[in-house]
């Protein structure tokens, strides 16, 4: 058997990204003589998972892969510049040189300002010692304090010297590592290769295929939303960050929200034995209810609480990048456009004075991006610029879609309640009057004159059980609402001048039996 020397280039072709990791496909033309041979691709990541590994030819050849395995060899990064390192890297070692430098030359120069004190010391304890046993030795005395004095001032000078240029060069050395930090990426000192062993009834060439699984590559949807007028336009994008080990130059990139790393068998059926009893006295004479707040929602799972994954409402999803994309292995956030569309909008100013005292501007619109939108942040753009920031749910394709633009500052919600309660003597049926009382106000500037309908929405209570009803008193309500549905959203279209306030008035009972218990 045959074995190359050379390294036959294996680039990246097709990428598809998932949650947390990367399916990656290589592609290269081998020129294969007759006979077994091994040969040696690459360089791979690092990263590759070894049993994930695929490699196979085209049908065009009739040779066959005997085995395909990654090889892994270290090279540690010698303590010296080499001469392929970039102008940045000297620059840091050279201040790192200069830095230790300085460092020795300060402490030399403390340890003599601090020798130089202790003599200080010492002579000023020895004429204090001479002049008690009346020696006096005046001009020698004058002499050595001066000498010592002046090589304490001296040195200090030396020593605030070099302080400071030492400041000066951890600044920028910080600022030069740094810069290093942003523009270039360490060396990887662990690499791969591919040993492919390949029999050839005959020479000629080969594509070869190979992929594998790569971790340290994710993927999340954003969104970029621009109002304008009557119209809105969604650019659909995918953040993509990879820490792999090497580049995605021109790839073509898909990205799958599959969980390949999530188990796939089925739960564990356990025996659940329904059980009949008969109910005692009390229990017939009372029904006990509770009060409970309930969710609702349209489309979509229930949010889950940690780290947010990819919602794709439990289906798989398949999104394409239109062209090649390039992304860097440098563990940072790029975006990649996915699709774009306009659709005409509808706005509306929305308040629920129980859940947030602000009127928001609620655009609504059609998904016309011809597949689902992935829950993710959506950057909002209007006439102004930059609005803000908000969150899209997951929408299936066709269905209508909101967003909401911020909150009005012009507008202002108070809301007050009160209950009353009351229970009849004989049949000790107990009646629960609540009152909620919506006080809006605008405030406009000078130039403003057409009116602004603000939709109010508040909520009643839904009975479950018969011995519970709640009943809605249209003629006690001021305005009489609009619309009520089924879940008990009461609504109401409120027109406000410029300047103007309206009050809102909702009234409602709720009546239960006098075996009720717990309202």
């Amino acid at each position: 058997m045959s074995t190359s020397s050379g390294l036959v280039p294996l680039p990246v072709t097709a990428v598809t990204c998932t949650e947390d990791r990367a399916h990656v496909e290589r592609t290269a033309v081998l020129d294969l003589r007759a006979g077994t041979q091994r040969l040696r691709l690459g360089p791979v990541s690092a990263l590759a998972v070894d049993r994930t590994l695929h490699a196979e030819l085209t049908a065009g050849h009739p040779a066959t892969v005997l085995d395909a395995r990654i090889v892994r060899s270290w090279t540690p990064r010698g303590p010296r510049p080499t001469d392929d390192d970039s102008a940045l890297r000297r620059r840091v070692t050279a201040l790192e040189e200069e830095r230790t430098d300085l460092e020795q030359r300060r402490d030399r120069l403390r340890i003599r300002v601090d020798l130089l004190g202790r003599l200080a010391t010492d002579l000023l304890r020895e004429i204090g010692e001479g002049t008690g046993f009346g020696e006096a030795e005046r001009d020698r005395w004058a002499r050595e304090l001066d000498r010592v004095d002046g090589e304490r001032d001296s040195h200090g000078e030396r020593l605030r010297v070099v302080e400071a240029k030492l400041a000066d060069v951890a600044t920028e050395l910080s600022e030069t590592q740094r810069a290093m930090q942003l523009s270039e990426t360490e060396p990887a000192e662990l690499v791969g290769h591919i040993e492919l062993t390949v029999r050839a009834p005959a020479a000629g060439q080969a594509v070869l295929r190979l992929s594998h699984l790569t971790p340290c590559a994710v993927w999340r949807p954003a969104y970029r939303a621009v109002l304008d007028g009557d119209s809105l336009t969604l650019d659909t994008d995918a953040i993509v960050w990879q820490r792999t080990g090497e580049d995605w130059s021109d790839v073509r990139l898909t990205l799958s929200t599959a969980r390949s790393a999530r188990a796939a068998e089925p739960p564990r059926l356990s025996e659940d034995r329904l059980t009949l009893e008969d109910r005692s006295p009390a229990e017939r004479r009372t029904v006990h209810v509770d009060l409970r707040e309930e969710e609702i929602t349209d489309l979509g799972p229930a949010p889950v609480l940690g780290l947010p994954g990819v919602d794709d409402g439990g289906e798989v999803r398949v999104l394409h990048s239109p062209a090649p994309v390039s992304v860097p292995a440098d563990g940072r956030a790029h975006r990649v456009p996915l699709s774009s569309f306009t659709s005409p909008a509808r706005s509306e100013y929305a308040c629920s004075p129980e859940l947030s005292p602000l009127v928001s501007q609620v655009v609504r619109c059609d998904n016309l991006s011809g597949h689902a939108l992935l829950a993710g942040p959506v950057d909002l753009v209007r006439g102004s610029g930059f609005s803000g920031r908000g969150t899209l749910g997951f929408t299936a394709p066709g269905t209508p879609l909101e967003l909401a633009f911020g909150s009005r500052d012009d507008h202002r919600v108070l809301r007050h309640t009160e209950e009353t309660r009351e229970t009849a003597g004989i049949t000790q049926r107990t009646v629960l009057t609540r009152t909620v009382r919506l006080h809006l106000s605008r405030f406009s500037a000078p130039g403003e004159h057409d009116d602004r309908t603000v939709v109010v929405r508040e909520r009643v209570p839904v009975s479950e059980v018969s011995a519970v009803e709640v009943r809605l008193r249209r003629d006690d309500c001021s305005p009489v609402p609009d619309a009520v549905d089924a879940d008990g959203i009461v609504r109401w279209n409120v027109p406000l001048p410029p300047g103007g306030h309206r009050t809102v008035t909702l009234v409602y009972d709720v009546s239960a039996s006098g075996k009720v218990t717990g309202l």
